[in-house]
């Protein structure tokens, strides 16, 4: 059975970090966090990988630009 997470654990562990994160350090530490066989839900999509997950939040704009990386911006964040 893989497990599934909901996306916002990922958008939490974001903004707990105060991190700068590329696209590549993000799926590290989501597996490192996580595990590798995990699976991401969110609001309106299931079943994701790290990286799928990283491309839905990046194509909702819940990403800003942050020293060369990037963060979660808190004011994107749906409080549901």
């Amino acid at each position: 059975m893989t497990n599934q997470i909901h996306g916002h654990e990922v958008i939490k562990m974001m903004m707990e970090s105060n991190e700068s994160y590329s696209v590549s350090s993000l799926r590290a530490a989501i597996i490192s966090r996580f595990g590798a066989s995990t699976r991401f839900h969110t609001c309106s999509a299931e079943n994701l990988t790290a990286g799928e997950l990283i491309d839905f939040l990046a194509q909702r704009g819940k990403f800003v630009a942050k020293g060369v990386g990037f963060t979660i911006s808190p004011d994107r964040v749906c409080e549901h």
